[in-house]
């Protein structure tokens, strides 16, 4: 086993020992290759070198061929880009021609809008075309100049080409030269945007104010309800049509256009509001109209101003910013918004500052506070609608008029006060007692200014008045305390007035009727009243109403009681002997009635006590005073008047009654006598005025006796 070992090991080594015999040899054959190689090696760089020598100037046309196809290639590939924009802009001109075509005969609203919306894209690329064109010709026939002239300079090419180049480079240069001022300007386009000047018109004038005159005939509609004036398609084709022209250069006429139109739109309608009150504005004018004519306008001025700013301006101010707030121009439609309003506004204006200036009547304070109040209302609502500097101009305005209204008010209620104190010298008091119409006036006046329509605009009359002569720094009183001034120096006014007219009356009771009924009239009409609550109650009680209760004592002591005195019991009468005694008693009477004629003759005919409560009040007081003396009378004499006809004293109350009887007279003056069934026990049943000529008739036959 051992040899076997062996016998394998050597012919391993005999086999290693061939594989290096072959390794040697293949050394020997690749060292002599490597030889042959680098021999080879040599020629080729020795080749190569001689190729360099020779292939070096044509290295140098490559390069030079290369530079020259970059400089032609540059002049070319823009001329090449022009041809295109020509070609563009034909195939444009032929799509509007199409697109003008299908508007021309399209019918429905809805399609042709849309169809509109691609004449416009189509218009806008036509455009763009055309500005590219424009922009970019000079400097690519320079360019394309420059080139011809290197080539026919350094003769780079055959004069064949160079030929060719030139008259390629004259062609686009007169195609330049000739089409692209037509193409801008008395081309298809200038066409297509004056066929967008009259679309952008004519819808405009389609885009009307719904329901104005009918939200003004009804008074319960929401005048403040502010309606978009187009759909939303239409405002796109409107916004898209005026960003075509501006980018036109067509701007100023797009402007123009929509001032023009959306004003006269505006102006229709309000003018279905038929404002022809706005027609008469000067002062002069304003004073000729008879009040309720003017009253009227005023009213309708009020509700026209605040329906044009809240439902029209607001309406046309969000189509402004719709149409052309997407303009360049950030604040063109600012601008534009001011222009149409300008004019309506500078109406209404004028109208308000007619009314400011003409005469300041005291019936006008009202209507002068109403449109104070209107514009203080919507102060802050017209501001934010002109808002900047564009709508300075009317904002000062709308203040200048607030200034007027403020100094016309505040003017009217201190002259009606001046006018109260002045007709005391030129006015002579009601011949009857009555109550003054000045009084009457003055009275529902104030009231009518204390009520809640009208305080409050009157004390902010006051304060902004108060702040203007004293400075904003100044602390201002209450609007209550402010108002409540102002009104108790009226009722003082008319105070005075009372008291320097009651000396002029002849008869001496008349005073006392007249300062009762007027102070009288004064408390029942302010009390539980706004304005009875503004001065005080307790304050009318202590001024008007004991005023007019001493007036009533005093009209009481002068005209009544020296007809008690008449029967009033004397000394002499006890010592007077029956006969004598009866003839007193009798004469007494006859004085009494006869006096008591005369009483109800005056107030029948020169009394006037006009109110009912007032009236019973001295019936109840007079039939008091009266009565229970004459019963008494009647009692203390009843022996020497037994069988005797005399008034009873029910039938005497029932005349009493009659004289404060305002409502039922006589056409002659005289107070009706009603039948009394009240008579004197053991007597037939005569009427009070029967009774009268009876014991008159009585008593002459007694007399005669």
């Amino acid at each position: 086993m051992a040899a076997n070992e062996e016998d394998s090991a050597l012919v391993k080594l005999e086999l290693a020992c061939s594989d290096l015999r072959t390794l040697l040899l293949s050394s020997a054959k690749l060292e002599k290759d490597l030889e042959e190689m680098e021999k080879k090696f040599d020629s080729i760089d020795e080749k190569l070198s001689t190729a360099a020598k020779r292939v070096a100037p044509l290295q140098s046309l490559a390069m030079a061929a290369k530079a020259l196809e970059t400089r032609i290639n540059r002049a070319v590939s823009p001329a090449l880009g022009l041809l295109h924009s020509f070609k563009l802009s034909e195939s444009f001109q032929k799509k509007l021609i199409e697109l003008s075509d299908k508007l021309s005969i399209e019918k429905n609203p809805r399609k042709r809008l849309k169809k509109l919306l691609k004449y416009v894209q189509c218009v806008d690329q036509l455009n763009e075309v055309i500005n590219l064109i424009s922009r970019d010709g000079e400097p690519v026939i320079q360019k394309l100049q420059e080139v011809v002239e290197f080539l026919s300079r350094t003769k780079a090419t055959d004069q064949y080409r160079t030929q060719r180049l030139k008259e390629t480079l004259i062609t686009l240069k007169a195609l330049y030269e000739s089409e692209v001022d037509a193409m801008r300007f008395d081309g298809l386009l200038d066409e297509a945007l004056l066929n967008l000047q009259d679309e952008f018109e004519i819808m405009l004038q389609q885009m009307k104010h719904q329901n104005i005159g009918e939200q003004q005939a009804d008074e319960e509609a929401d005048q403040t309800l502010v309606s978009d004036l187009g759909t939303e398609m239409e405002v796109q084709v409107l916004r898209r049509i005026a960003e075509t022209l501006s980018a036109s250069d067509c701007l100023d006429i797009c402007i123009d256009i929509f001032v023009k139109v959306r004003y006269r739109r505006a102006a229709k309608a309000l003018m279905r509001l038929n404002p022809d009150y706005l027609r008469t504005y000067t002062p002069e004018e304003i004073d000729e109209m008879q009040w309720q004519s003017l009253e009227t306008s005023i009213s309708l001025w009020i509700q026209h101003f605040e329906l044009a700013v809240k439902t029209v301006f607001v309406s046309e101010k969000k189509l402004c910013k719709q149409v052309l707030g997407g303009l360049p121009e950030v604040l063109i439609w600012l601008e534009c918004f001011v222009k149409i309003a300008d004019k309506i506004m500078a109406v209404f204006f004028r109208f308000g500052e007619g009314v400011a200036r003409s005469n300041r009547e005291p019936q006008k304070l009202f209507k002068l506070l109403e449109m104070f109040d209107s514009l203080e209302k919507l102060k802050l609502e017209f501001t934010e609608i002109f808002e900047g500097e564009s709508g300075a101009d009317i904002c000062i305005r709308f203040r200048e008029l607030e200034k007027l209204l403020v100094h016309a008010s505040s003017k009217v209620f201190w002259e009606f006060g001046l006018q109260i104190e002045g007709t005391s010298d030129f006015f002579a008091p009601p011949q009857d007692g009555s109550v003054p119409k000045l009084v009457r006036y003055a009275v529902n006046y104030l009231k009518y200014l204390t009520t809640e329509t009208y305080s409050a605009p009157m004390a902010k009359v006051f304060r902004t008045e108060q702040m203007w002569k004293a400075g904003i720094l100044s602390k201002p009183e209450t609007d209550e305390s402010l108002l409540k001034d102002a009104i108790s120096n009226i009722m003082e006014a008319l105070q005075r007035n009372i008291e320097s007219k009651s000396p002029s009356y002849k008869d001496k009771i008349l005073p006392h009727i007249f300062v009762m009924n007027t102070y009288w009239y004064i408390y029942m009409r302010s009390r539980n009243t706004e304005l009875g609550k503004l001065i005080g109650e307790q304050y009318m009680k202590q001024k008007y109403k004991s005023a007019a209760e001493e007036s009533a004592y005093m009209y009481q002591w002068r005209a009544w009681r020296p007809l008690v005195r008449l029967l009033e019991k004397e000394d002499s009468e006890e010592q007077d002997n029956g006969t004598k005694a009866t003839a007193v008693v009798r004469g007494k009477l006859e004085a009494f009635f006869n006096s008591f004629d005369e009483i109800s003759q005056r107030h029948a005919r020169g009394y006037s006590i006009p109110d009912a409560d007032l009236r019973e009040q001295l019936r109840e007081a007079t039939v008091k005073l009266v009565v229970p003396v004459y019963s008494e009378f009647l009692n203390a004499h009843s022996k020497l008047l037994s069988g005797e006809s005399y008034v009873s004293p029910e039938s005497l109350k029932g005349l009493v009654g009659q004289v404060f009887n305002g409502t039922d007279r006589t056409s002659n003056g005289k107070p009706k006598r009603r039948d009394s069934k009240d008579t004197v026990p053991g007597r037939n049943s005569v009427s009070v005025e029967g009774e009268l000529k009876n014991f008159r008739r009585s008593r002459s036959k007694s007399i005669d006796a």
